[in-house]
């Protein structure tokens, strides 16, 4: 058993945190949201008063959080309370920088630490199926690796500090991008007199095959499980889209890689979202796509 700390336990971090304690971790968690905390609480994770409350004997902390600027700011406040030693592990999407910085203020103190962002939203948090990108040192992930695997099928070492960030902006690029897509291909099949079933059953198992289409396709019926079928609910939200598709904006600008497409994917869901339509699933860009073309 280990005594894991576990700062916001929100859609996912709520679930990831119930998961360490049905694999018999000692789980204490902190969120600012008190919905969050009695969900918890009734989950089996013990409830602190703070973030700093919360990481007082724990040997990991793990912190799932919406942006940069909360990280820096929720690591600031508890990396002086760890003893060396210690692994600190940040799941949330945040920029490559500023996931670089958390790692340097975690070498200042002698810690551990790993960026290690996750894909396979809400049903995966709660499923333990999640896929973990890590970047760090190498023996930081070791050290990492059986308290992930406990929250997800799939745990992958990416490199060196900020190294998962960057797999994960860059993997929901293509997401964001394969899904309009997707969407596109339905809108058009729809136009030409095709059922929506004849072009899911060509295409998943022809060249255009993708996850945007087998796992989550955008339309009703084919694939009964995904957002389609529960009124575009979230899933993930196109609000997170979004903001995934501008990380990997921010960092192509920085790095000086030109992405046409993922510029395209990141205007149209800001569109869709400002249409009010942050809350729903991303898939849920098919409509938006159907009244854009008339």
């Amino acid at each position: 058993m280990t005594n894991i700390a576990f700062i916001g336990l929100g859609n996912m971090g709520g679930p990831m945190a119930a998961n360490l304690v049905k694999a018999g971790h000692a789980v204490t968690g902190f969120d600012l949201s008190p919905a969050s905390c009695d969900q918890a609480r009734a989950d089996g994770v013990t409830v602190a008063g703070s973030a700093a409350e919360a990481v007082k004997d724990a040997e990991v902390v793990v912190t799932m959080l919406p942006a940069g600027k909360h990280v820096l700011a929720v690591w600031a406040e508890i990396l002086p309370s760890l003893q060396k030693g210690a692994l600190v592990i940040d799941c949330s999407t945040i920029d490559v920088e500023s996931a670089r910085r958390a790692h340097g203020l975690a070498d200042e103190r002698g810690l551990q630490s790993l960026d290690a962002p996750v894909s396979g939203g809400v049903g995966g948090a709660q499923g333990a199926t999640l896929t973990f990108m890590a970047g760090g040192a190498r023996n930081a992930f070791e050290q990492a690796k059986p308290i992930l695997s406990k929250m997800g099928r799939k745990v992958v070492h990416c490199g060196e500090a900020g190294a998962g960030q960057a797999a994960k902006i860059c993997n929901n690029m293509i997401l964001g991008i394969s899904m309009i897509g997707v969407a596109e291909a339905f809108v058009l099949a729809e136009k030409l007199g095709l059922s929506h079933q004849a072009l899911f059953d060509v295409a998943s198992t022809s060249s255009g095959q993708c996850w945007s289409l087998t796992t989550y396709c955008p339309v009703p019926g084919p694939v009964p499980t995904s957002p389609a079928n529960n009124d575009y609910k979230p899933g993930f939200a196109a609000a997170l889209m979004l903001k995934d598709l501008k990380l990997a904006q921010e960092a192509a600008l920085a790095s000086g890689a030109s992405t046409p497409l993922g510029a395209e994917a990141a205007q149209l869901y800001a569109l869709f979202a400002n249409a009010g339509h942050d809350g729903e699933d991303f898939s849920g860009i098919i409509n938006f796509i159907r009244g854009s073309n008339g």
